[in-house]
């Protein structure tokens, strides 16, 4: 119990810590970095860092010599908040989420959210939310990776969901490699719907990436059943071990 009053201490305190800095750079007019390093980054980054130190939970991961250089669109499952905060802190490069728009409305950090460029989808609206998938290809095509949750949900169970098919025409867009990630344990940390934390340390594998070299939108479905697969294959693998010791 007092490990999560002194998280949850600390998420309010570093979301507005975090949040001031990075809307004090956009009102100054502080560019990006797309290489990373800049105050933007900063604010998701360490943010990000100071909540996994705070739960508890430190983060291994596997296979980052996968990732090709320059940026790819991340594609990982989802079943905890955890997983954001773990793929923030340690994905390489400047990284920007693509999140449900509801992100947006939270008070001061939603506003961040967008001042960083992180980019929120209207999913009620499928018009709203392609235009916002064209813009995200815009931000990946300035050297910008993005991070998308092709479940559309978190996962109340911890098993994978059916995969979306927008995260994937933006891939094709963009003309970048898909890199599949799974995240493993955060749905034992905080699954969705609770509040009180269960420590223990986050396992992220990164798969191969996948090309989109070539590929038309209308392949969206191909691509997205090809990532869907080898995310579970990872998981497979990552879970037997787990087992295994």
């Amino acid at each position: 119990m007092i490990r999560t009053l002194w998280f949850y201490v600390v998420l309010v305190v570093s979301s507005v810590v975090h949040s001031v800095g990075v809307l004090v750079a956009a009102l100054l007019g502080v560019k990006r970095r797309p290489g990373g390093g800049g105050v933007y980054d900063w604010g998701t980054n360490d943010w990000s860092r100071q909540l996994l130190w705070a739960a508890g939970t430190p983060v291994r991961v596997e296979g980052i010599e996968r990732i090709p250089a320059g940026p790819v669109v991340y594609a990982s499952n989802h079943s905890s908040m955890f997983d954001i905060w773990a793929l923030a802190a340690t994905l390489p490069g400047s990284v920007r989420m693509v999140a449900k728009q509801e992100l947006a409305k939270i008070p001061l950090l939603g506003r961040a959210m967008i001042a960083a460029g992180h980019v929120t989808i209207d999913r009620a609206h499928p018009a709203r939310a392609l235009e916002a998938y064209h813009g995200a290809a815009e931000v990946i095509r300035s050297g910008i990776s993005a991070l998308v949750f092709p479940e559309g949900t978190r996962s109340r169970t911890g098993q994978l969901l059916p995969f979306k098919n927008a995260p994937f025409g933006l891939a094709i867009a963009a003309q970048v490699p898909v890199v599949p990630l799974y995240v493993r344990n955060t749905f034992e940390i905080l699954p969705k719907g609770r509040f009180l934390l269960r420590p223990r340390p986050i396992r992220i594998t990164i798969g191969a990436p996948i090309s989109t070299v070539g590929m038309t939108v209308e392949r969206r479905q191909e691509l997205r059943d090809r990532v869907y697969t080898a995310i579970l294959d990872l998981k497979a693998r990552v879970d037997a071990e787990g087992v295994a010791r």
